[in-house]
């Protein structure tokens, strides 16, 4: 495993790993299910994925040689925005993927093509990013799993989903192929969660381009990274399946007493494949067959 000591380190000595893609980051925020996810998405087919996490973390014995491993605290305020704008900053133009530990990466058809034949086929689309739906995952029983997670019962709402135009502050108008994207837990339990980050679309999969920059909202500062659809036909779209906001409202203090369960009428168990994404319209294959 190459190892370095800080987020410096890393931009000084590193460069190389960037040079080819496309590249994976992991933002370890705790220790919860951080193998898992390394796991998924080395089975992606990733050239690199490289491991954000504090100093103390320690993974699984295996996963060590197959990861670039950084000590970064992630939980500083801002943590996110320093490390994906730094590596972008540090990139060549290379297809550039981010997520938080238990969370799993799904797109069309990836249980036998590799993320690096979506990178290739957007690009051919002349498409420099792919829009993601973060999908909040749920532990069944709370009781049995009271952080929220659990691989062997997880859920997911099946239905709940809507989007909104997402208006420009200048003109007042809503900009052109941009929407807001709503549902899952964020929606259905909108009282615990603040409004800026209520939405659950994020670019989560991009190609890197001098002067790029992110967000704090999970958009770029180039509107044409924040498109849906290019204006000729329908995107491939992809899901970042997230235990996150269930962690969090399960740990938080003001939420955690007010829900018994996360199960509703519209919860379903999740399959772990891709084609149940795409049957409950969750991401599309646009033109890729």
């Amino acid at each position: 495993m190459k190892h370095f000591p800080s987020l410096d380190a890393f931009l000084a000595t590193g460069a190389n790993i960037l040079a080819v893609g496309p590249v994976g980051l992991i933002l370890a925020e705790d220790d919860i299910e951080v193998n898992t996810t390394i796991r998924h998405h080395l089975d992606l087919g990733f050239k690199a994925l490289i491991v954000f996490a504090a100093r103390d973390m320690a993974l699984a014995k295996g996963l060590d040689d197959r990861v670039v491993r950084v000590d970064q605290d992630m939980q500083v305020e801002g943590a996110m925005l320093t490390v994906v704008n730094a590596v972008i900053k540090a990139s060549k133009p290379i297809w550039l993927y981010y997520c938080f530990n238990a969370e799993y990466l799904f797109f069309p058809f990836c249980e036998h093509r590799t993320v690096g034949e979506m990178a290739v086929f957007c690009t051919e689309e002349r498409r420099d990013s792919v829009l993601t739906y973060v999908i909040d995952l749920y532990a069944g029983d709370l009781w049995a799993n009271p952080t929220a997670v659990s691989l062997d019962d997880a859920h997911l709402d099946k239905s709940g989903y809507y989007a909104l135009a997402r208006e420009d502050p200048d003109t007042r108008h809503p900009k052109e192929r941009q929407l807001d994207f709503f549902g899952g837990l964020r929606w259905r339990f909108e009282e615990h969660i603040p409004m800026p980050r209520r939405r659950i679309d994020r670019v989560g999969f991009f190609r890197v381009k001098p002067g790029l920059q992110l967000r704090m909202d999970h958009t770029f500062n180039d509107p044409e990274y924040n498109i849906y659809s290019c204006p000729w036909h329908n995107n491939l779209t992809a899901s970042i399946c997230s235990f996150r906001t269930a962690k969090a409202l399960k740990r938080n203090p003001g939420s955690t007493f007010d829900i018994e369960t996360f199960r509703w009428h519209n919860s379903a168990p999740f399959d772990w494949h891709s084609q149940q994404l795409l049957d409950l319209g969750l991401m599309e294959p646009g033109q890729w067959f």
